[in-house]
């Protein structure tokens, strides 16, 4: 085939040649210079032309497989690791008062006070809880104490000695008899506890019965500067001598 189109070519070349006026050597050199092109176009497209691109295609995904896996990854991409670790990390708490071993302590999250109080080593000798609720939650940085018993009641004693202090200054050194105010021996402070009795007045009594001695009775109160019968008349059944 490729011998015959030669041949064909050649006979075009020679018949071009007669048609323009060239003959001889010249005709020659055309058509030999034909053949070569021809030549070399027939083996180009014989041995080195590309072959067609073939396009191999893939396994085909199963429907909805795509979706489906797509969806599953969204779901655990939307879950946040770090909310779980957060709430699996450790309490640190700060436990005191009388427990066994006071101090600060890492205790699991969502303990309770007594799960503290047992980090600590339990309760200790002489601890009232009948004001801590055990059952309470703790959060993080959180400090618990747990009083004793004596603290439990400290309150209640304060406000008895409290009592027992205002008490005192109507039995005082000045008052021996039944919460009365010895005017003979009562000191400023305490004579001040009487009615209508100031600072002014008190220095007054006091500076009377160092000049003048002793009062004798009640009503020798009334020789005082200050000290008339109205006012004597409200102070006479708190004092004696």
């Amino acid at each position: 085939m490729a011998q015959r189109s030669r041949i064909g070519a050649g006979q075009k070349a020679r018949r071009l040649a007669r048609r323009f006026g060239v003959t001889g050597g010249r005709a020659a050199a055309i058509v030999l210079v034909a053949l070569c092109v021809v030549v070399a176009g027939v083996g180009y497209f014989a041995l080195g032309a590309p072959r067609g691109v073939e396009i191999e295609r893939g396994a085909q995904a199963e429907p909805g497989g795509s979706a489906k896996d797509a969806g599953g990854q969204g779901a655990t991409s939307g879950e946040n690791p770090s909310d779980s670790d957060n709430d699996s990390e450790p309490l640190v708490v700060h436990i005191d008062g009388a427990v066994a071993a006071p101090g600060v302590y890492a205790v699991p999250a969502g303990s309770r006070v007594n799960d503290a109080v047992q980090a600590a080593g339990g309760l200790a000798e002489g601890a009232d809880t009948s004001t801590t609720n055990l059952a309470a939650p703790v959060s993080d940085g959180a400090k618990v104490h747990i009083p004793t018993a004596e603290e439990t009641h400290a309150p209640a004693q304060s406000a008895d000695d409290g009592a027992a202090a205002q008490g005192s200054v109507a039995q005082g050194a000045g008052s021996p008899q039944g919460g009365l105010v010895n005017i003979n021996s009562a000191t400023s402070s305490e004579l001040q506890v009487l009615s209508g009795v100031g600072e002014a007045t008190a220095a007054a009594i006091i500076e009377d019965r160092e000049s003048k001695g002793p009062f004798t009775s009640p009503e020798d109160l009334m020789r005082v500067s200050g000290i008339g019968e109205k006012k004597f008349a409200k102070i006479k059944d708190h004092i004696c001598v």
